[in-house]
């Protein structure tokens, strides 16, 4: 009989688990609490809703993926699953990785989907909203890989939630910054301007994300057992 691969079970696990405490529908919960709000708060003028949902949508994704960053580790590091992670056969730096893999097909890929829907709501056109939903699936490899990082870094530390912000904001930034910036261009279309140098810069963020956290979040497990 084959064994289950050790890195799909360990995704898989953590999907089940994001689902079943509630914190995956939670943290889409107030992301769809944000956009239904947006036009009480800014009026419902069309080409208002055109020039600023995309960065609102993008920001409402951002502060959902944060909510969910506190327990990403600190939850494993309770129970004692981060020791059994670093006594596995399995490359530790591959399983901290699946972590963050989780935590997107969790939080991101739904984000993605719903910011579809969040576009169409805020008015934006169906290929607008697309574009949108393109920029976000993008860019939340980077947001969970980035994430996962400080929440690894501050697992073991006492209210780290208000550390785990503030490590997290700064580099955030560069994501709302090109995934606004693209979704903009694509709900705004203005020659010769198009979102696709914005789409590239996006996918090298969330492709250096991943590369950082293969490299940092092992060492930083490691740190929380010692």
């Amino acid at each position: 009989m084959n064994r289950p691969n050790p890195l799909v079970a360990l995704v898989a696990r953590d999907v089940r688990l994001s689902i079943r405490t509630g914190g995956a529908g939670l943290s889409l919960a107030f992301f769809l609490l944000v956009v239904v709000l947006l036009p009480f708060a800014a009026g419902t003028d069309p080409t208002l809703m055109r020039r600023i949902g995309p960065g609102v949508i993008w920001i409402a994704a951002l502060l959902a993926v944060l909510l969910t960053l506190e327990r990403l580790f600190q939850a494993d590091l309770d129970a004692g699953v981060l020791d059994l992670m670093v006594a596995a056969p399995a490359p530790l730096e591959l399983l901290v990785l699946a972590k963050a893999l989780a935590h997107w097909f969790a939080i991101g890929v739904p984000l993605a989907l719903l910011a579809i829907v969040a576009g169409l709501f805020l008015g934006l056109s169906l290929d607008a909203s697309l574009a949108l939903a393109l920029t976000l699936l993008i860019g939340t490899p980077g947001l969970s890989c980035t994430g996962a990082i400080a929440g690894a870094l501050t697992a073991g530390v006492r209210r780290g939630s208000l550390l785990l912000t503030l490590l997290v904001l700064p580099l955030y930034a560069p994501f709302v910054i090109f995934g606004a910036g693209a979704a903009t261009l694509a709900a705004n279309p203005a020659p010769p301007a198009t979102p696709f140098p914005a789409l590239l810069l996006l996918g090298a963020c969330s492709l250096m994300a991943a590369f950082t956290a293969l490299i940092l979040m092992p060492s930083a497990v490691k740190s929380q057992l010692d």
